[in-house]
């Protein structure tokens, strides 16, 4: 999709979706109104394209690498509210929760706005069934796929089902919903979405098998839960839908990792739901390189704010020995990438670099444990073919969904409450991804195993906390000692007591320390706190939760 047409539309949209009375009496008349915009399919399709991306921009900048990396344990980050998710000392203060949490309800809005306002519209003026349902369908993709983090990460929070009804009643404080009741929601929708998106569309919009493969994510979530009830059934549903997808969408891995994490390479054949960006403006592009990168010697502009972000040693450690995988997550010594700093003849990645005509000066220094992240990061305008810009903006996808989690979806559903499995269909999707790895075939798996997988499969996409859940939900104890027993805060220090004059260059002349005080989690940190700002202006939130009442 080209997007750069749907950026003004957007900021009508949002507008026009917030929980603004004033907007239902006074509409301003130099802005579209729903009423003569949803009357063609389209400006129909065109309001559903932008939904793929600047509503979720203060989320995807922040609390979804915070959570789901450093608070995960992925990755080592010490700098202020940022580092309180890597320490686990953030409180309901953190602004980063309150931006990634209005971002998410800023997709519902948006997302409700089209479900709305199009069926009510769009007949008028002669647009099909076929087309309006299909918009419907993107929309409570989209709304789903926000809960799905609402629900992960906070566990209770209020159902928006209908923006426009809400400020209409004057109701717009809402109580929180429980988690069941948010997963009831979100398989709603994902339903009506499986059956009204084409299985085929341009690239970047999400189909039914986008809508299938979410679906079986979230029946294995509702499954982990391993003394519910439906637990067995819903494992069934999970492991059903994965093998439709599999089986039947005409999708398929990359045969090169890397080359998922590459411009030219998006909507690939493997990417199922990703956040479209381009670059150019601010909240239009993808930030993660200039949260990421080591230096301005990758980005060829000041825009490179990573250099002290590494992947954790309790990262390097899941990590197999020979797995391909490895370079594409993070750089450490002697790694080369030719696709960036080309007019130099590509990046070497060294422990510190000194500039080549002084060296007493060094341009990049050491990163807390020996590596940087590699993931997302895409270099230089030059080196991109205009891909990234000024403004925090790369034209690179993030990924939500791709067919390699519906591989492990799959075999962690077939596994279910079991202890181990040697399923063979199970097995021949977990070691169809270990094989694009370069590493040898299992031949059982254990839930620890699939979660190793998934963790080295997805590090630095922000699944891993969902993986953390998952385990919680079946073996909450299990869960809460691994978490603690974590490396997660151990760095590389030069060995002044053994070497006189240690050199920053030398990898040799690095040890390795333990924290001085541990990270640790207990029950009451596996959901986040709700955002203090929102308490305040809803004190329901405050209050406990209440049963959502299905129409």
């Amino acid at each position: 999709m080209n997007y750069s047409k749907y950026i003004t539309l957007l900021a009508f949209l949002l507008f026009s979706s917030a929980c603004s009375k004033e907007f239902l009496e006074i509409v301003p008349q130099d802005r579209t109104t729903p009423e003569n915009f949803y009357n063609s399919e389209s400006n129909i399709r065109a309001s559903t394209a932008a939904m793929y991306s600047l509503p979720w921009f203060d989320f995807n900048a922040n609390l979804f690498w915070l959570a789901g990396d450093l608070m995960a344990g992925n990755l080592y980050y010490t700098y202020d509210q940022q580092g309180q998710f890597m320490f686990n000392t953030f409180n309901s203060g953190n602004a980063h929760l309150l931006n990634g949490y209005k971002s998410l309800y800023r997709v519902v809005a948006y997302a409700n706005s089209i479900i709305t306002d199009v069926p009510d519209i769009a007949p008028g003026f002669g647009v099909s069934e076929e087309v309006i349902n299909a918009a419907l369908g993107e929309a409570r993709f989209m709304r789903a796929a926000a809960y799905f983090f609402i629900a992960e990460y906070w566990g209770e929070a209020p159902i928006i089902e209908n923006s426009k009804d809400l400020i209409a009643s004057n109701e717009v404080l809402l109580p929180k919903n429980f988690r069941t009741d948010l997963y009831e929601f979100m398989r709603r929708d994902l339903e009506f979405a499986a059956a009204n998106l084409p299985e085929t569309d341009e690239p970047g919009r999400v189909t039914s098998w986008a809508a299938k493969g979410l679906l079986a994510k979230l029946h294995l979530t509702m499954a982990s839960d391993l003394d519910d009830a439906d637990s067995a059934a819903n494992f069934t549903k999970a492991k059903e839908l994965a093998a439709d997808v599999i089986e039947n969408s005409g999708l398929s891995l990359m045969p090169n990792y890397a080359d998922l994490f590459k411009i030219p390479n998006n909507n690939s054949g493997e990417s199922l739901f990703a956040l479209q960006w381009i670059e150019g403006s601010y909240g239009t592009g993808n930030n993660r390189q200039a949260q990421w990168a080591r230096s301005s010697r990758i980005t060829g502009i000041t825009e490179a704010w990573g250099g002290g972000i590494s992947a954790t040693y309790d990262l390097i450690q899941a990590v197999e020995e020979g797995d391909k995988r490895r370079s594409a997550i993070y750089m450490t010594a002697g790694d080369f990438y030719p696709e960036m700093n080309t007019d130099e003849g590509g990046y070497l990645y060294e422990i510190a670099y000194r500039d080549p005509g002084n060296p007493d000066v060094i341009l990049e220094f050491a990163a807390p444990v020996l590596n940087n992240t590699k993931k997302y990061i895409v270099g230089s305008f030059e080196d991109t073919n205009g891909g990234v810009t000024t403004n925090q903006a790369t034209r690179l996808n993030s990924y939500v969904l791709r067919l390699a989690d519906v591989y492990l979806i799959y075999a962690e559903a077939t596994l279910g409450a079991a202890e181990s499995t040697s399923d063979a269909q199970a097995l021949d999707y977990v070691n169809t991804i270990r094989d694009r790895a370069g590493l040898e075939p299992l031949s059982s798996l254990t839930f620890l195993d699939i979660l190793r997988e998934r963790r080295v499969e997805f590090a630095l996409e922000q699944q891993y906390w969902f993986d953390i859940k998952r385990y919680y939900y079946r073996a909450p104890q299990e869960a809460l000692a691994m978490l603690n027993a974590q490396q997660r805060a151990y760095t590389y220090q030069m060995d002044w007591n053994n070497i006189p004059n240690p050199d920053p260059t030398n990898i040799d002349h690095y040890i390795l320390v333990p924290p001085e005080t541990p990270v640790t989690f207990s029950e009451s940190q596996i959901f986040l706190p709700l955002p203090a700002a929102e308490v305040v202006s809803n004190p329901l939130l405050a209050q406990e939760a209440e049963r959502y009442d299905f129409q």
